[in-house]
């Protein structure tokens, strides 16, 4: 595993790491999903959960841990949780700062399925996250049918958005969106400081990207880390539009 912190630009904080999968030489995720099939994506889904809470737990992870994972590996939401729960139980990391992201690979047709796993996560406390919305099938359809806790735009639509008058419109339009709905927008793939800037003028709060930090393999960023972080004043009371 790699681990990537998510910025809070408005206190100035790190407010999570998401847990990468990588190989044991460093391998980058595309290397090892490549090799996931039918027949092994039930066992390689569970591995990965188990090895992101063993390895933030023994790292000393204090802010939210995000774990990607499969859906169409769930067979049976209950069933399949039940080796996270003994994982977080052995090595002592709190259900209530665990986020499953939906990794969405290939389309998930069976929406009540979805939801059984959505209303399972939450039963124990998760939090859960829409991934790579605005792409694929993480569109407003299943943002209304899953109502999840977390949304993460993707960075093709922030890419450039401080030069891009349209992007950055669609950009404030979802934050809007969320705000109103109750769900927190995490912009994944900031990568300059006019991306920073623009996205925070629209409301943006909570970031991740190379601007910040690259994932760490077998560790992890902490404050001190992060230049950004300790360099600029908290925005906490001051209202987000100057």
């Amino acid at each position: 595993m790699a681990f990537q912190p998510i910025v809070d630009v408005q206190e100035n904080r790190i407010d999570a790491h998401e847990a990468l999968v990588r190989g044991a030489g460093g391998e980058g995720a595309g290397t090892i999903l490549l090799q996931v099939t039918g027949e092994n994506r039930y066992a390689f889904d569970q591995a990965c959960r188990v090895k992101a809470i063993e390895m933030a737990a023994r790292l000393g992870v204090e802010s939210r841990l995000n774990i990607n994972f499969l859906p169409n590996a769930v067979y049976e939401p209950r069933a399949c949780i039940r080796k996270t729960l003994d994982a977080a139980k052995r090595t002592g990391f709190p259900l209530d700062r665990l986020t499953f992201e939906f990794v969405e690979q290939e389309d998930i047709a069976d929406s009540a399925h979805l939801l059984a796993i959505v209303e399972e996560y939450r039963r124990h406390g998760f939090m859960v996250a829409l991934d790579d919305f605005g792409t694929g099938y993480s569109g407003l359809s299943r943002l209304a049918e899953l109502k999840p806790d977390i949304i993460k735009l993707d960075r093709a639509l922030v890419r450039n958005c401080d030069h891009d008058r349209v992007r950055l419109a669609i950009v404030a339009s979802v934050m809007s969106l969320a705000a109103a709905i109750g769900i927190k927008v995490v912009v994944e793939g900031v990568e300059r400081i006019g991306e920073v800037e623009a996205l925070r003028r629209v409301g943006g709060r909570y970031m991740q990207g190379f601007y910040f930090a690259r994932p760490v393999f077998e560790g992890i960023a902490r404050r001190e880390d992060i230049p950004w972080l300790i360099k600029e004043p908290a925005l906490a009371g001051r209202p987000a539009h100057p």
